[in-house]
């Protein structure tokens, strides 16, 4: 529910980019009483049907290069969080001496619904859907929203009623916050990953600290044990798969443990692993935070199936298991998928360039990999990094599957695991990940005889 006041009334206001979330911060300012433009330097059919949707609404929009030389004084502006604020977009307007601010930093200052945020390099979608789903087991409304897909101000534009938010928060979205301040915020895990963008991990790992930067003693943090942190305000729970001194905690590899109560068996639910041991810890976590029972919460699990692109089993194909892991934008998050799969294993990997180095998951690929096939802008420099395992270039995904159809044994594992970004080849990782199942799911049933390596 939009408030009857409202600090962007009478406003001019100016939206910087028109992807899902900018179009939902120009309809929510429009619907303050704002007056709005919106602006995007791109040029595209889909952009066009944007910009006309927009302008049914009473908002102004303006496309291509023009964009980035418009004239107008505004009192505020919106950032889309793929747009980096360095952009020529972006300083023609800051420029001026307006205040930027990003939808999830608008979306927070429209709402008094409590706010559980996560994030982390890996793991932030599905422990954002597990804890949403867990909280609506216990009997509360709760709503995902965020970097999962569904931005919060649309569910202000729809008055959805709801209990508490549960926000994926990507950096790129932490950049523009100022007074955002979730009642949980809670920190997943930290690896090498947007290095394209940030200079190095230092700035990285500041960008993500800032999901703590409001919180006070009233609110609560989450946070793996052992980790070090700058002191923070706030309440803590800690989790681990490894520490015993946790508060959250796994014992025989499957039991999770709060305090030393048993809160869940793993074998009971459809997800395995360490690392879904602890997107499972810290979720419950923030049910505890909440006042909630653990116990009511454990109860939605058994049903929940992983999101798409995420160690998803795809098909089997004359005896060779297909994964398709196009969510791995990162080493960390390959690493994990790597060590899931049992037996034989071909590896798909490559993608975008995001400044990061592959050798240090060198080790392991050569212990479990027979063979590597690479792909995209960074094909020859992950083999350059791994010149002790057999590998293959591709220069297509289709000429990757068709290179591991033809050398996979029955018995053998085909695991996608990019490993990084794919922007090079595809618009995202979802893109990718469909394309990989559609080819997959392309392959005839029956096995051909593998060649040589």
């Amino acid at each position: 529910m939009i408030p009857d006041t409202n600090p962007y009334a009478g406003q001019r206001t100016v939206v910087l980019g028109l992807g899902r979330s900018g179009i939902a911060a120009a309809r929510l300012l429009r619907r303050c009483g704002a007056v709005v433009t919106a602006l995007d330097s791109g040029e595209s059919d889909l952009l066009r049907e944007r910009a006309a949707m927009l302008r049914g609404e009473g908002i102004q929009v303006i496309t291509g290069s023009e964009a980035e030389r418009d004239p107008a004084r505004h009192d505020l502006a919106v950032l889309s969080p793929g747009i980096e604020e360095n952009a020529p977009l972006v300083t023609n307007v800051t420029s001026k001496g307006t205040p930027l601010f990003g939808e999830m930093e608008l979306s927070f200052t429209l709402t008094t619904t409590p706010i559980v945020a996560i994030t982390g390099t890996n793991g932030k979608t599905t422990t954002t859907e597990l804890t949403a789903r867990m909280l609506g087991g216990a009997g509360l409304r709760a709503t995902a929203c965020g970097n999962i897909g569904t931005p919060m101000a649309e569910f202000l534009l729809d008055n959805v009623a709801t209990d508490v938010f549960v926000a994926e928060v990507s950096s790129f979205q932490l950049e523009t916050i100022r007074t955002f301040r979730p009642k949980v915020a809670l920190w997943l895990n930290l690896s090498p990953n947007h290095l394209d963008r940030y200079p190095s991990m230092k700035e990285y790992r500041d960008a993500k600290l800032r999901i703590f930067q409001n919180i006070t003693s009233e609110d609560w943090v989450v946070l793996p044990s052992g980790e070090e942190f700058p002191e923070l305000m706030g309440r803590r729970i800690t989790f681990s798969v490894t520490d015993p001194r946790a508060d959250l905690t796994l014992a025989n590899g499957c039991r999770i443990l709060h305090h030393g109560r048993i809160l869940l068996d793993l074998n009971a639910t459809k997800l395995r692993g360490p690392h879904n041991a602890a997107n499972l810890m810290a979720a419950f976590a923030a049910g505890i935070a909440l006042g909630v029972d653990p116990s009511r919460m454990a109860s939605s699990v058994s049903h929940y199936t992983p999101p798409a692109h995420r160690c998803e089993f795809i098909a089997e194909r004359g005896g060779v298991r297909w994964i398709n892991d196009s969510k791995a934008t990162n080493l960390d998050a390959m690493e994990q998928a790597i060590r899931s799969v049992e037996g034989p294993l071909i590896l798909i990997a490559g993608g975008k360039d995001k400044g990061f180095e592959f050798a240090s998951i060198c080790p392991l690929v050569t212990e479990r990999a027979s063979l590597a096939i690479l792909v995209g802008e960074m094909r020859h420099r992950i083999a350059r990094d791994w010149v002790s395992i057999p590998t293959i270039l591709a220069e297509s995904l289709g000429e990757a599957v068709a290179a591991a159809a033809s050398r996979a044994a029955p018995g053998t594992t085909v695991l996608f695991s990019p490993g990084t970004s794919s922007f090079d080849m595809f618009r995202d990782y979802v893109r990718r990940g469909e394309v990989f199942r559609a080819l997959v799911l392309a392959l005839p049933e029956q096995p051909k005889s593998p060649t040589s390596n």
